[in-house]
């Protein structure tokens, strides 16, 4: 993210096995990719069930929470007043 606001912040998670990465959730793009067959195949499973509900849930649940705390800590620490 680039403001204060969070607007722009952005959830990805990647799914690797043996080095190779399956599949990612990218919370600008809203779904599920898939890069290996498998991950094709997952991918297009996950975006129509619950998963992808849970996944978009983290990006307000967690990621914003989080990024909250840790920008604030941020301004205490350089004397910046926000």
């Amino acid at each position: 993210y680039s403001s204060k606001d969070l607007h722009g912040i952005e959830l990805i998670t990647s799914y690797v096995f043996n080095k190779v990465e399956d599949i990612r959730f990218n919370s600008t793009v809203g779904k599920y990719v898939g890069y290996t067959e498998h991950g094709v195949k997952n991918a297009e499973t996950w975006n129509k069930g619950s998963e992808l509900a849970q996944e978009q849930a983290q990006l307000e649940s967690y990621c914003k929470h989080n990024a909250a705390n840790h920008y604030s800590a941020i301004l205490d620490k350089t004397g910046e007043q926000g």
